[in-house]
């Protein structure tokens, strides 16, 4: 999808302070980890892109984080990419006439993402906004999305700073407006009876409706993944801990779903399953479906929350109407 910068567009709710990756100049890094990251070159935001394509793994990860934007998506107005990356997910935040902003320290994988844009056959446009800054310091004016996403477990490599991030990004989210974040809670698991069958056998058990096979994989349970991090790389944020601070500040928690807890790290029968489309979307249901179960929250390497921030609050975010930072 092409991309369309800059052009006049009237909008009820008001523009983000600046825009554009030329105009905002970034915040000073307060960690050597956010330094090291301003200087990556073309081959991270490449290996980052790649991340989500190539293998049927990585396109599972993909497809369900996709979905789980579109079901969540603001329509309209200005919707937020906090820490963006290269901005695979970028186009995904918002409806077809929202207007989108990229944030992200790296100029190299905002000029990546853009390239990539541009270099896509047309099909539609969407506005996407580039600016280099730092999601810390968001350059931009309180309450002014209606949708802001911080995916890619941001908040756990921000360590000790992520409470602040968390502040930063809720600060931004218009009343009424949408938040979407994933973070760690665990290494990852999955089926224990779709692991211990071959891979044509899972295929054709996908044929089946899925309340029949939910059953089968619920009463076998669940292998956890081996640890695929040291414990001190990030915070491991949980779901508990959201939920409390949301729901104290009057948020609606929307949806919470564990990517990928049934045949996520299974490559050779992903492989198997990706070639019949029909199976495919009958596997994207059930991890769906597994994802929303609370028993996979807490050792899922992936948890995606999606929560609406009240018309009106009076504890620091929202009073009478008006935003202030939390």
């Amino acid at each position: 999808m092409n991309e369309r910068k800059g052009g006049t567009h009237s909008d009820r709710r008001p523009a983000p302070a600046r825009t554009g990756a030329e105009d905002a100049a970034p915040a000073p890094a307060p960690t050597l980890a956010h330094e090291r990251y301003v200087r990556l070159g073309r081959d991270r935001a490449v290996r980052e892109w790649s991340r989500y394509e190539g293998t049927a793994q990585r396109d599972l990860f993909r497809q369900l984080r996709v979905r789980f934007l579109r079901r969540h998506a603001r329509e309209g107005g200005w919707v937020l990419d906090a820490g963006s990356g290269p901005g695979r997910f970028t186009r995904s935040i918002g409806g077809p006439n929202s207007r989108r902003v990229a944030l992200d320290l790296s100029l190299e994988m905002l000029t990546f993402g853009r390239d990539r844009a541009e270099a896509e056959p047309p099909s539609h446009t969407l506005m996407v906004e580039r600016v280099r800054g730092d999601a810390l310091r968001p350059p931009f004016l309180s309450s002014a999305f209606g949708e802001v996403a911080l995916l890619g477990n941001a908040l756990g490599f921000e360590g000790g700073a992520g409470e602040d991030l968390l502040s930063r990004a809720e600060s931004l989210v218009a009343p009424r407006g949408m938040l979407v974040v994933e973070i760690a809670p665990g290494p990852g698991e999955r089926s224990e009876y779709l692991r211990r069958l071959p891979p044509g056998a899972v295929r054709r058990l996908l044929a089946a409706p899925t309340a029949a096979l939910l059953p089968r994989v619920k009463r076998e349970g669940f292998l956890p993944v081996p640890e695929r991090h040291e414990p001190e790389e990030f915070r491991r944020w949980t779901a508990g801990e959201l939920f409390d601070r949301w729901r104290a500040a009057g948020w609606s928690v929307r949806e919470t779903m564990a990517v990928a807890p049934a045949l996520g790290p299974s490559t050779s029968r992903l492989e198997e399953i990706a070639v019949e489309p029909r199976a495919w979307e009958r596997l994207l249901d059930l991890e769906e479906r597994l994802g929303r179960d609370s028993g996979r929250w807490p050792n899922a390497a992936a948890l995606l929350l999606a929560a609406e921030r009240p018309s009106v609050q009076t504890n620091g975010f929202v009073r009478d109407g008006t935003s202030s930072p939390a």
